[in-house]
Order: structure tokens, then sequence, then C-alpha cells
């Protein structure tokens, strides 16, 4: 008998379908999919937003998933300053390569030709009647942040001086961000090592497309519950685009992996045979990366009452897990972080659940202002690429990505 009760316990163990596994599997195509070349970024050129959102939106109907309403799309438009074509820098005669040598800061206008270079650094900086003397109007400035103070970084940094084109030195990681105005000069951003300070002339190919009315979408998910009370998962899926022809920003964990959680979770909740306790909405906003743009624009004009919301939960990086998660509003909404450390603690999912209080760090952050109890989680530990060309599908480890999909589905059974 004992050996029949091991054959029993070895084939259920088995043969029964492995539902993480599943989902993982089912996260790594998604990731995979949103981050490959075919999607540009998912910024705003070529028409990445949209061609991602119609994948999201052929997801949605392949799991079964609802439109809201009329369509899976809601529309919304904003400027955005884009660099979709001609992105070329040189100091001296070193050619730099965008994205892994320096970044055109966002809100770059247009410059092609060559410009004579005036390196400030602190030895110049004795002569206090060096910036009357000079006009820096046909002029690239170069400079180390860390050779000025703060008002003079500012003042060069804002182009008071009247330069073509600002080159600042920087010794720590390329951290790019998008843009809704256009400058009338060049900004630079050039990594140390990659800097020839005694280079005299810069030459600049950079071409901007500055966008004045750019047409994007969120993309709604909906499954009908027992109420009209509802649980939303969001997560942003647009990314930072392109930097010219050729050097995209992949977005693995910045948000393929929050895009990926919120599908899964559609497809696990269209797959009940009942309907759930709660109606379920999976939401995927545009322009996070531009200022959280589509959650505002979706709390300003709801597709369903907010006050309809039991709870909504964002999740934005979520690719890690080797600390743990981290639940913004945590210590606002107390009484649920505790029900997610019951949980934890009861499954042993995760090694630490902590919590910060109210951020306005990512697209949960308009529904709190309107009054909807809600978290942002991202999770601790592991790689830390971000907002770069090194934020790839293929080096995101996933390491609680089951764990934390499994905590996520537990809350929404507990809730109430």
């Amino acid at each position: 008998m004992r050996y029949f009760h091991l054959f029993i316990f070895l084939f259920y163990y088995i043969f029964q379908p492995n539902v993480n596994a599943q989902d993982v599997s089912y996260a790594k195509q998604i990731i995979n999919e949103l981050c490959s070349s075919k999607y540009y970024g998912r910024g705003y050129v070529k028409n990445a937003d949209l061609k991602a959102a119609k994948y999201l939106r052929k997801e949605l109907k392949l799991n079964g998933v609802s439109k809201y309403g009329k369509s899976y799309f809601q529309h919304f438009h904003f400027p955005i300053n884009t660099f979709p074509s001609h992105v070329s820098f040189a100091l001296g005669n070193k050619l730099c390569q965008p994205g892994k040598d320096y970044l055109v800061m966002p809100v770059s206008s247009k410059l092609k030709g060559n410009f004579d270079v005036f390196y400030i650094n602190k030895a110049i900086l004795h002569d206090k009647n060096i910036f009357e003397n000079i006009d820096f109007s046909n002029k690239a400035i170069l400079f180390n942040p860390k050779g000025v103070n703060d008002t003079l970084r500012e003042v060069i940094l804002e182009n008071i001086l009247g330069a073509k084109a600002i080159i600042e030195l920087i010794d720590n990681k390329l951290i790019y961000r998008k843009s809704q105005i256009e400058a009338n000069f060049i900004s630079i951003r050039l990594k140390k090592e990659a800097a020839d300070t005694n280079a005299q002339t810069a030459s600049f190919n950079i071409k901007n497309k500055f966008i004045t009315n750019n047409k994007t979408q969120n993309v709604i998910g909906f499954i009908p519950g027992q109420t009209d009370s509802l649980i939303v998962f969001t997560a942003h899926y647009d990314h930072l685009g392109m930097m010219g022809k050729t050097v995209y920003f992949p977005g693995a964990n910045d948000n393929g992996s929050g895009t990926s959680m919120v599908l899964n979770l559609a497809k696990y909740y269209a797959s009940f045979k009942s309907k759930p306790k709660y109606s379920m909405a999976f939401i995927f906003f545009s322009g996070e990366e531009v200022g959280l743009l589509g959650s505002k624009y979706f709390t300003e004009n709801p597709l369903f009452p907010l006050e309809k919301i039991k709870f909504l939960i964002n999740l934005d990086l979520v690719g890690t897990g080797e600390k743990g998660i981290m639940l913004v509003n945590g210590k606002v909404f107390k009484k649920v972080y505790e029900r997610f450390q019951r949980i934890n603690a009861q499954n042993n999912y995760l090694s630490k659940i902590a919590a910060r209080g109210k951020a306005a760090n990512s697209d949960h952050y308009y529904f709190s202002e309107k009054g909807v109890k809600a978290f942002f989680i991202y999770t601790m530990g592991g790689i830390a690429e971000y907002h770069n060309i090194y934020d790839k599908a293929e080096t995101l480890p996933l390491t609680e990505y089951s764990d934390l999909f499994s905590l996520l589905t537990d809350f929404v059974k507990s809730y109430e």
C-alpha cells in the first residue's frame, strides 16, 4: 500500500499541468516579441506604439478576453520629440556610438556641421571674466559637471550661454527619457571613457522630428464577473523608442515584464469556467514614459466608474525579485499590505514584501489621486539595466515571476 501511494503521488506530480511553468513560458513569448527590433522600442516612431497595441489586442482576443464597450482601444494624443533618422556624433577624430557611448537628450533639436569645442573645467573657472569675453553662438561646450557648481551647471545645461551644442561628461550609466518639448540646441550626455577632452572640434549630424499631435492608445481587456465591482490590473506597454535608424531601447524589464504579467493574468481569469467574483479589467497604458499620460487620460476619461474599482494593482519592472517586491502605497493601505504579507508567509513565495508610501512614479498614481485604492508593485534585486539599450529580453531572469503571479491570484481570491 505504501508503494501504491508513492506511485500515485509520483504520477500526479509528473503529469499534472505545471501552471507556473506555462506562465513563465508565455511571459517569455510576450517579452521576446515586444522587445524585438520590429517594435522599434515601442516608442513613437514608425507607428511602433500602435503595432504593439495591436499585438496586445490580438493576444487578448486569442485568450478569450472581451473588450470593454465598442473597442479594445482608448485613443488620445500628446506632443513628443523623436529621433527617427540621422544620429551621428564625433568628438575630435572619434566617432561615438549612440546608446553605448552617448545619448542625445530628449529636448534636442537638429544640428549638422563641425564646431569648435570649448572645454569648461576647473582650471578655466578661475578666470571670472571668461564667459563675458567669448561668443559661444558657434561653439560646442564640453564640460564635466563635477568641475562646476550646481548653479553654473544649470546655466550650461539650459544653454543660457547660447552655444550650438552642450556635451556633458558622465561617469555613471546612460539613462534616457522622453520629452514633450523641443529646445533650439543639441544636448548630449557622453560617457567619460568615450571622450577625448583634448578634442578641438565636434561633428554633429542629428535630426529630430517633433510631433505636435502624436496619436496613441491605451488597450483595455475586460472579463465580466458576478458583480460590476472591479479588480483592475495595469501596466504600461510603451517604452523609449529609437535613437537613429538602428539603435533602439528594448524595454524588457521596463515594461515588457509588467505587460506580460497583465496578459498572463488576463489569460488566467479568462480560462475560468464560471464568472469570477469580481469583474476584471486589464489596462495597458501608452504614454507612461512621457509622464504617465495614458493613465492620466484614463482617469480623466474613465470607461467605467472609478468608484467601482475595489482595488487596482499596477505592475512595472517585475522581471527580477531576488530581494523581494516593493508595494508603493503599502504604507497608505496598511491592511491590504498586511494581507499580502499573510499570504506570502503562508506560502513562502517571496523573500520580502516591503512597503513605501505615496509616490508619483508609475501608472497607479492618478488613480490614487482620484481616491482609488491602488498598489504599484515592482521587484527588487537582480539586474539593474534601466532606460538603456541593455534592458534586453534575453538577459531578463524572471526570477520570481511565478511566485509573484501566485501571490497576486491568491490576493484576488481572498479579497473582500
